[in-house]
């Protein structure tokens, strides 16, 4: 019978336009410039794969019911936790996410000596969900992934494509106290504790012969196939990793150490706005655009010490991070999905749900993902009308806006200036990001006592000075008035914008 899922060697390699990134960070004080764990990840997906973002609320479950993964059907809990989620539209799981106990995790695809999975399973994406939905901790959501790891195993394909594409995970977890590096091959795994200083993860094993935890036949299996001798130290990464690493792997590693001398020059001074810079960092290959493959989603979360200060996530839900907006989300009541982040639905005719699986495309671009389309569009285009974004008419017909012509819309630097171009991006995109109705998807009223203001800055655009900042960027930040935990500050000049955040985002 002809195998359904190639060897890992075949896979990592296979393909060109093989994924070669994704990438997680995180900062446990004395790393951090504040008393917070500050949490990062890049999702690498295919170029035109939409991402959407999902709250999902708390639930209770009668005894004995099932749960329907993206492939396979689990055991369900009797209780789970609120999540806020980034995931490609297509599956269940989530490429990143967090929930309401301050738990956040990332996932990444890895290859090792371990033959990949013949068939269907749960994917890490899978696990990474699952985790958050039963987990108050880092330290449990590890206990909750490795024994779902063990019962059910991991595999099926991770792209919405007909030809199979599997691989193994590792996952960076993180909580208010510390972070914990998981790593797994087939059903086994080892893990590493964080309790302090910076670690980042891309798409390799990293963890070599520090190891706080493992599954108790790591070793004996080793050595059974022959890739340890029992003697001296074991170190993980070096038993189990390719013998031979393909081109796109050592593109990887390279990659890993980039990100980690990124983490060493701001230990003790890394801060939200940090980790944003990091994430768009072109570079050093972080901020991904090669080939069939990009930077679909961000993330940064920031995870205070103290517990009476609520965690604060910050999602893009559109592609590139240094062309998005980093919009922020704390949990609380009153929180509702946002509709302008939610792909359209097919039900049974949905291509993951047919079989054979992904014959037939779909098209799950959601409201805030064609608006990025169309932003990118007007910095790629010399002449682009508002009305041919679906920009309302009486802006256009009032005199606010122009049309070409008459002024026109042109790329930064050009004939429009970089704030007409703010302004056309806030009539496409603000709907998502900046009005009452929707700001109850990124925020809820802050714990007793609290008042949020807007503050600058955090999302860095490319054409430069923007609304009164003269820093040359446009970025916010939601931070306590009285401490600045998440590390905001003033401009340099122009006005302080503010506003009662919590008396906005409350549903109608």
């Amino acid at each position: 019978m002809e195998r359904p899922w190639p060897e890992a060697e075949e896979m990592a390699s296979s393909s060109p336009d093989a994924p070669c990134s994704c990438d997680c960070f995180v900062s446990v004080p004395p790393a951090s410039a504040i008393p917070a764990v500050i949490f990062a990840k890049n999702s690498d997906r295919p170029r035109d794969e939409v991402q959407e973002v999902v709250f999902v609320p708390a639930g209770t479950h009668a005894p004995g019911s099932r749960l329907q993964c993206t492939y396979i059907e689990v055991e369900q809990v009797s209780k789970t936790h609120a999540v806020i989620l980034s995931r490609p539209s297509w599956l269940w799981g989530a490429e990143m996410g967090a929930n309401e106990h301050g738990v956040c995790i990332g996932n990444e695809a890895v290859w090792t000596k371990e033959p990949l999975r013949e068939g269907e399973a749960l994917l890490g994406m899978d696990l990474l969900r699952l985790a958050l939905e039963r987990s108050t901790s880092a330290q449990e959501a590890l206990h909750v992934i490795t024994g779902l790891l063990e019962r059910y195993g991991q595999g099926g394909s991770c792209l919405e494509d007909p030809a199979p594409f599997c691989y193994h995970n590792t996952f960076l977890l993180a909580d208010r106290t510390e972070a914990w590096v998981l790593e797994t091959t087939g059903r086994l795994w080892a893990a590493q504790r964080i309790q302090e200083g910076a670690r980042n993860i891309s798409n390799q094993l990293s963890i070599g012969t520090d190891i706080s935890a493992q599954h108790p036949e790591l070793q004996t299996h080793a050595q059974a196939q022959g890739w340890w001798d029992g003697q001296g130290t074991f170190d993980f990464a070096q038993v189990f990793s390719l013998t031979q690493q393909p081109v796109r792997m050592e593109a990887a590693k390279a990659r890993f150490l980039a990100g980690r001398e990124l983490l060493r020059q701001q230990q003790g001074g890394i801060t939200a706005e940090v980790m944003m810079g990091i994430l768009r960092d072109k570079e050093s290959g972080i901020c991904m655009d090669s080939g069939g493959f990009r930077t679909t989603a961000s993330m940064v979360s920031v995870l205070p010490q103290d517990p009476t200060q609520p965690c604060m996530h910050f999602l893009t839900a559109t592609p590139d991070p240094s062309r998005s907006v980093f919009k922020p989300f704390i949990f609380g009541a009153g929180v509702a999905q946002a509709p302008q982040v939610l792909s359209p639905t097919f039900g049974a005719q949905d291509p993951v749900r047919t079989l054979p699986r992904f014959q037939t495309q779909v098209d799950r671009r959601h409201i805030l993902y064609r608006g990025h389309q169309a932003a990118l569009g007007l910095m790629e285009s010399d002449q682009v009308s508002p009305r041919e974004w679906g920009y309302p008419d009486g802006m256009i017909d009032s005199g606010k806006m122009r049309e070409p012509g008459r002024g026109g819309y042109s790329r930064a630097g050009e004939r429009s200036s970089s704030l007409e171009i703010w302004q056309l991006l806030r009539g496409i995109l603000g709907r998502s990001l900046f009005s009452p109705a929707c700001v109850r998807w990124y925020s809820v009223p802050p714990s007793p006592g609290g008042k949020f203001v807007l503050h600058r800055l955090i999302s860095t655009f490319p054409w430069g000075r923007i609304g009164g900042s003269s820093s040359g960027k446009n970025s916010w930040i939601w931070s306590r008035k009285a401490s600045r935990p998440y590390g905001g500050c003033w401009p340099a000049s122009g006005p302080h914008p503010s506003r009662n955040w919590a008396a906005s985002s409350r549903p109608s």
